[in-house]
């Protein structure tokens, strides 16, 4: 049996018994009884036909729409009609005073109609509607997230008091880098992160090198001897000079590449073939050298900059100006700029191992009060 005829006989029952009961209620037949019986039968048989029309049909046919409706438009109906609920509520209160029968009708039809408009409005506006969801619980979030960011932070910061400083990393100097003395300029920056380790071995090559006959070796040495004492009144990076030796090694650069991989630390050099020999075994080094040509400023081909021709050039009628960092520019015609102080516009920049080299040429013309001034004879 169907669940259609099921519903069929049971609307017919519900009409036989609404009739029955309502001639109860009169307390006698208000008919004569077979018209009372063609009454209920005819209920029956109409009730018999159209209960599937109001309540299986319909509630199959909301299944279906449920069924094939978005997550997101159910949200929205539900919200729409919980709203449309709260506002049918409050119109019915002055809408059941209208005259009989306004007064019984139009709380009902004005749920109706204000719960339909709610559910159509939330429905076509869902994408406004969740998007004021998520800026809400996203911003609450968001709250949450930083104060357990700060909760974390207190924390961190209670447990690095209570707890003693961590070591730094350990960063070799080899004698090259301690005679540059530029490293004490870029510890004083507060860019070198470590501890700066002087193995005992390079600071008796410093001694050695001190002590030389060669007085340009010895003024060397002494001047690394005066970084190091630098280094040490510093308080910006500590530096540590240590006792640790490399049995089996002679030479000073084999022991600071033992020593680094041992230590697993970079070593800091200016030294070409120490660079190379500790990359092919492995080891991190930092070259001051390659630091100051990256951290150089930058010049295009077309830019303006002045510049002082300083010599001659080594072609005819070349002149040479130095930037603040070192940099040569060399200034096609500039010799006749000797001495003076003129704008040029860089044409090229090249890259070369030692360097980089700009080529420019002049923006203005010789003059008289250009070109250098001889002083005139007394009369």
């Amino acid at each position: 049996m169907s669940i259609n005829t099921i519903f069929r006989i049971g609307g017919a029952l519900v009409a036989i018994s609404t009739f029955v009961i309502i001639a109860l209620v009169k307390g006698s037949l208000f008919l004569p009884i077979q018209y009372e019986v063609a009454i209920a039968a005819v209920a029956a048989i109409i009730a018999f036909i159209i209960t599937p029309y109001i309540t299986v049909i319909p509630f199959i046919w909301v299944r279906d729409k449920i069924h094939l409706a978005a997550a997101s438009d159910l949200v929205a109906a539900v919200i729409g009609l919980l709203i449309g609920l709260i506002l049918s509520a409050l119109f019915a209160i002055p809408l059941q005073y209208l005259p009989v029968p306004f007064g019984q009708l139009a709380p009902f039809i004005a749920a109706v109609v204000i719960g339909y408009l709610t559910i159509t409005a939330a429905v076509q506006r869902k994408s406004d509607i969740t998007h004021l969801f998520q800026s809400s619980l996203l911003r609450r979030g968001r709250e949450r997230e930083e104060e357990r960011e700060r909760s974390k932070k207190r924390e961190a910061d209670k447990e690095q008091a209570a707890s003693p400083a961590e070591p730094k990393l350990p960063i070799l100097l080899d004698t090259s880098t301690i005679i540059d003395g530029r490293i004490a300029d870029i510890g004083q920056t507060g860019f070198v992160m470590g501890t700066l380790v002087v193995p005992r071995f390079v600071l008796n090559e410093l001694q050695r090198i001190a002590d030389s006959a060669d007085t340009m070796r010895r003024n060397r040495g002494r001047r690394g001897l005066e970084i190091l004492n630098r280094l040490q009144k510093d308080a910006t990076v500590p530096i540590d000079i240590v006792d640790t030796d490399v049995e089996g090694i002679a030479d000073v650069d084999g022991k600071l590449v033992k020593l680094a991989r041992d230590l697993h630390c970079p070593i800091i050099t200016n030294d070409f073939n120490l660079n190379r020999v500790a990359e092919l075994q492995g080891v991190k080094v930092l070259n001051i050298n390659e630091l100051a040509n990256a951290i150089k400023p930058v010049l295009l081909p077309g830019e303006d900059i002045h510049i002082k021709i300083m010599q001659d050039g080594k072609e005819l009628g070349q002149g040479v100006g130095y930037l603040d960092d070192g940099t040569m520019i060399v200034v096609e015609n500039g010799r006749q700029f000797m001495n003076v102080m003129i704008e040029v516009t860089v044409t090229r920049v090249l890259q070369t191992v030692a360097g980089r080299m700009i080529f420019a040429h002049p923006k203005q013309v010789a003059s008289a009060t250009q070109l250098p001034q001889t002083p005139s004879k007394q009369k």
